[in-house]
């Protein structure tokens, strides 16, 4: 093969971490956002909580802040004024306008600031699978229990990395390939379903459950070419799900970490990797198939 060609340029906050912190992915969150929600029942969270104004939220990898508004706002709404912290990596997807008891700062969950100690009645975490470790894991998670006061609940949201759902043609199921051979070597935990709970148990935690949601992909073209979105379609969980333009983008972003890879032996080069992802969107958009499974853990720290 040909020496890989160096990516377009988009912006990584870390080497790590495997999606874009820039205007684009902010736009591609935002509407993630509203799918994630809708797969739990327009929950923005499961946690058994009964915050009183005053008390203390944490939202780690933050990114856009979308959750952490909605959720200050719906507390908000019913009378009750939190104080939240939301950090993360990068300040570049920090939204420029959010009320005064919300506090947006540069931080890692895995080294979390020192007086932070039995501080948080709340801690909420979405979407760290691409950027994670197990030395970062284990770090995070002795952190996370370091800084929840007794009694709190923490709430990490994450998707399934290992048994992948979307791989259901010939260049789907090559993208998947590549994917896996690429966490592989980043140490990315696929499974975080049962890697987390069993971590969370080892650290002290207790009450320590797991709620999974399948979420579909696609199906927008019958054989008959109708769009079947376009058209009302009304099967619940097919509006719950990501269309096949959604789905790309999430792996157009990783376009950077693939090629300086040197495109783990499927690709080599932006336009072959490009090509693949419109092969494994066609693929998507005329089948039914294609799925995705997201999992909220739940932990409590003892009294």
């Amino acid at each position: 093969m040909n020496e890989p060609e160096q990516p377009s340029e988009r912006y990584y906050a870390s080497t790590q971490y495997l999606l874009p912190a820039d205007e684009a992915e902010t736009k591609r969150l935002n509407k993630q956002h509203a799918i994630i929600v809708r797969a739990f029942e327009g929950r923005l969270s499961l946690a058994p909580i009964s915050l009183k104004t005053g008390d203390r939220v944490l939202e780690s990898a933050a990114g856009s802040g979308i959750w952490a508004l909605e959720f200050f706002e719906f507390n908000r709404t019913n009378g009750i004024t939190i104080d939240m912290e939301c950090i993360d990596i990068s300040s570049k997807q920090f939204p420029a306008e959010r009320p005064p008891e919300m506090r947006f700062s540069i931080n890692t969950v895995a080294q979390l600031p020192s007086e932070w100690i039995d501080r948080f009645h709340y801690i909420h975490q979405r979407l760290m699978v691409a950027a994670m470790n197990d030395s970062l894991w284990r770090s995070a998670i002795l952190e996370l229990i370091r800084v929840i006061r007794p009694g709190g609940w923490v709430e990490l949201l994450e998707i399934e990395m290992e048994t992948l759902g979307w791989g259901i043609g010939p260049r789907s199921k090559q993208l998947c390939t590549l994917i896996q051979t690429m966490n592989a070597e980043k140490g990315v935990i696929g499974d975080l379903s049962f890697y987390l709970p069993a971590s969370l148990k080892g650290a002290g935690f207790s009450d320590v459950h797991c709620v999974t949601r399948h979420v579909s992909i696609g199906g927008e073209l019958g054989c008959d070419g109708k769009y079947y979105r376009e058209a009302g379609d009304n099967e619940d969980n097919r509006k719950k799900g990501y269309s096949s333009e959604e789905w790309r983008d999430i792996w157009m972003g990783m376009k950077g970490p693939v090629i300086r890879g040197g495109g783990y032996g499927i690709v080599n080069s932006e336009e072959e990797y490009e090509a693949l992802l419109e092969g494994s969107l066609l693929e998507w958009k005329t089948s039914r198939e294609a799925y995705t499974t997201f999992y909220t853990i739940l932990a409590r720290k003892s009294l």
